[in-house]
C-alpha cells in the first residue's frame, strides 16, 4: 500500500470516528474470506459500517479524531476490524448473534459516546446499553406518570364534588 493510499484510509476511518461517536474494535483472525463476507453482509442489514484495517492506521485516526482514544491503543494488536454505527447497542447484539456460530469475532474494545469499554467480557453491558431516545423516552414517562396521577385525582374528585352539590340542589 502507498502512502497515499494509507493517508485515505487514516482520513476516511477518521471521519467515520467522528461522524459516528459509536464503534466497536473487533477481532476477526483466522476466519476465511466467506465468514468475513457473510459478517459484513450481516452488519450492512444492521445498518453497521465495518472496516477491516491494519492497527497503526487505526490508531493513526484516533491520534487524528477530535477527543481522547489513548485507552484503546493497547487493544490495537493482532488482526482488527472496526464496526461503525449510530446504536450503541446494535454492534454488539450482532457480535453476540455471530458468536452462536463460533468463537470470533471478539470484542477488544468499544467507544460509546466518550465512554471505553475493553475486553470481551464488556459485551454483555453493551447489548443492554439503551439508545439516547430510549433514555429520553424513559425520563418522559416518569415525569408524566405523576402529573397524570394529580390530573386523575382532580377530575375524580370534581365528579364527586359536583355530585354532592347537585345532591344538596335536590335537597333544598
Amino acid at each position: 500500500m502507498r502512502k497515499e493510499e494509507k493517508q485515505d484510509v487514516v482520513l476516511a476511518l477518521k471521519e467515520q470516528i467522528e461522524e459516528y461517536g459509536n464503534f466497536y474494535i473487533t477481532d476477526t483472525a483466522e476466519l476465511s474470506v466467506a465468514k468475513i463476507n457473510g459478517i459484513r453482509r450481516q452488519c450492512f442489514d444492521s445498518d453497521i459500517k465495518m472496516k477491516v484495517a491494519k492497527n497503526t492506521l487505526i490508531q493513526k485516526a484516533l491520534e487524528a479524531a477530535t477527543g481522547d482514544y489513548s485507552e484503546l491503543y493497547s487493544v490495537l494488536k493482532g488482526s482488527s476490524s472496526i464496526m461503525f454505527c449510530k446504536s450503541a447497542s446494535a454492534p454488539a447484539k450482532l457480535i453476540k448473534e455471530l458468536r452462536r456460530g463460533g468463537e470470533k469475532p471478539v470484542l477488544k474494545a468499544a467507544y460509546i459516546d466518550s465512554a471505553v469499554f475493553i475486553g470481551d467480557n464488556q459485551l454483555d453491558a453493551l447489548v443492554n446499553l439503551k439508545s439516547k431516545e430510549q433514555l429520553i423516552g424513559d425520563i418522559i414517562g416518569l415525569l408524566q406518570s405523576p402529573v397524570k396521577n394529580v390530573i386523575s385525582g382532580l377530575q375524580s374528585g370534581g365528579n364527586k364534588l359536583a355530585g354532592i352539590v347537585k345532591t344538596l340542589q335536590e335537597r333544598g
